[in-house]
């Protein structure tokens, strides 16, 4: 309980900017609350003391108004911000270094006893007011946007938003390469674009540099279709780009 404490207090600041001093958070989070009173209930559930842990889970409830039901294996550094209105299941299961914000819903979706809740892995974020729902895994790093419903297994890495939830960003590293590699021929600055929340410029940019990959592609193998066929293409470099207004000429990196 000491080790939970005490990372709660360190990872608190970081994740939320409202918290000016430890005693503020000792005294005015009731997401710290709520997380000390479950890991008491959660030992007292799994001595087999169900009534006892059900009891202090409901004094919880009525405290702090997150519901967390003592069967439910949460991991360390958890944080949940605001709080009010988040339910998290029996069969629940979350990872480390997790984040929920309020009015979240991991919930079932059977009536049977069973494995019925979400898995949620390390370091995955939760917006305000989304359901997941159903014994349904979610990858490791994944965001899933707020009011969103999720009913199936999301990969790591995905950014999911909408009804019923839609990935609209993961992490594709081949994709990603072949598109670094185009931005660097043609002399742009590849920039790193952010998994947390799908960027409308950095996905049109994305969208360019995947046409332009494929024109080049298509390109060089027309070139050597009619190279085969002797007929004489001379080789032409990309020209330069001038772009005066940054104060340089930016040069195509050579590719051999």
């Amino acid at each position: 309980m000491y080790h939970d404490l005490k990372d709660y207090l360190e990872i608190v600041p970081i994740r939320d900017p409202a918290a000016r001093s430890r005693l503020e958070i000792l005294t005015a989070y009731p997401g710290l609350h709520a997380i000390v009173l479950h890991r008491i209930s959660h030992f007292i559930w799994r001595i087999g003391l169900i009534w006892l842990a059900r009891m202090l889970s409901q004094t919880g409830r009525w405290i702090t108004g997150i519901e967390i039901h003592p069967g439910a294996t949460i991991g360390r550094r958890f944080f949940i911000d605001h709080g009010m209105g988040v339910v998290i299941g029996e069969t629940a299961e979350i990872g480390d270094d997790c984040t929920l914000y309020h009015g979240v819903t991991l919930g079932g979706t059977t009536w049977k006893k069973e494995k019925r809740h979400p898995t949620l892995g390390n370091n995955v974020v939760v917006g305000a007011g989304a359901k997941v729902l159903g014994p349904i895994i979610i990858g490791a790093n994944a965001r899933i946007g707020s009011n969103s419903v999720v009913v199936k297994d999301i990969p790591e890495g995905a950014t999911v938003v909408g009804i019923p939830g839609r990935v609209v960003v993961a992490r594709d590293l081949e994709k990603h390469e072949k598109r670094k590699a185009m931005a660097e021929k043609i002399g742009f600055d590849a920039y790193g674009q952010s998994p947390d929340m799908p960027d409308p410029i950095a996905y049109a940019v994305d969208c360019m540099l995947d046409h332009m990959q494929a024109a080049d592609h298509k390109l060089d193998r027309i070139c050597k279709l009619l190279k085969s066929k002797g007929f004489d293409i001379s080789e032409a470099d990309l020209p330069e780009l001038d772009l005066p207004h940054l104060g340089e000429t930016i040069t195509p990196k050579d590719e051999h």
